[in-house]
């Protein structure tokens, strides 16, 4: 499929991060955004990001859980992982951050026209592993908050041994961009007559009932910030 030229372009604001060389697209320019409040958006909304590094002069990409907390992204992982371990090091770990939201599928009268409609956020930058206790602890709770509000008030913190297996890194929101696109397919003139269906099968994000673990004590109601979560 290929990048439809069709676009949604948001203009940047006085509150903006500033655009650099690695965060201008090269292709469909009109589609990036440094806004600050749309960077935080998209990363809100989500909660999956795909962190990329160079190990043993390879690429690597690996998908994980973050949180944001104010201009910092924190992510989590074992103690034994290599890219964690880098970023360990006093110069920190060189990474590449991604997330990204699809909201729909572009279906155009060609082939080739067809693309998807998306919010997405790249963030460049040197992760640090966090040692401070109480950074540590905001991080994790913050992990945990960020996927569902209000859990981590609603569950055993992690003890000693568990922080001990535990490695966060964070990484500075510095040098990021957002891009989107939105709306319906860029049909060329002389397809607009085909007999083909052209449009957007919209993709929105579903929760369904809480099942209860195996064993819970039938007297343990669903939390409210479960149920509220299914009626999105």
């Amino acid at each position: 499929m290929s990048p439809a030229a069709s676009a949604t372009t948001t203009e940047t604001s006085d509150d903006a991060y500033r655009a650099t060389e690695r965060t201008v697209p090269t292709r469909s320019r009109e589609r990036a955004s440094w806004d600050r409040d749309l960077v935080h958006s998209v990363l809100d909304e989500g909660y999956v990001c795909h962190l990329g590094f160079v190990r043993d002069g390879a690429p690597v990409v690996l998908p994980t859980l973050y949180a944001r907390v104010g201009e910092r992204l924190y992510v989590h992982g074992s103690t034994g992982s290599r890219p964690l371990r880098g970023a360990g090091e006093e110069a920190g770990l060189p990474v590449c951050l991604t997330v990204t939201l699809v909201d729909g599928i572009v279906l155009a009268r060609s082939a080739f026209h067809h693309s998807i409609n998306y919010r997405s956020v790249v963030v460049h930058g040197t992760a640090y592993e966090v040692t401070d206790p109480a950074e540590r602890a905001t991080a994790l709770d913050a992990l945990v908050n960020h996927i569902v509000p209000g859990r981590a008030d609603d569950s055993r913190r992690a003890n000693a041994k568990e922080l001990a297996a535990t490695a966060v890194i964070r990484l500075d929101l510095e040098e990021v961009s957002a891009k989107i696109r939105s709306g319906g397919p860029n049909d060329d003139p002389e397809d607009l007559t085909l007999p083909y269906w052209s449009g957007v099968l919209p993709v929105v994000p579903a929760y369904g009932t809480p099942l209860p673990a195996v064993g819970l004590d039938p007297a343990i109601a669903t939390p409210s910030y479960l149920t509220r979560r299914g009626e999105m």
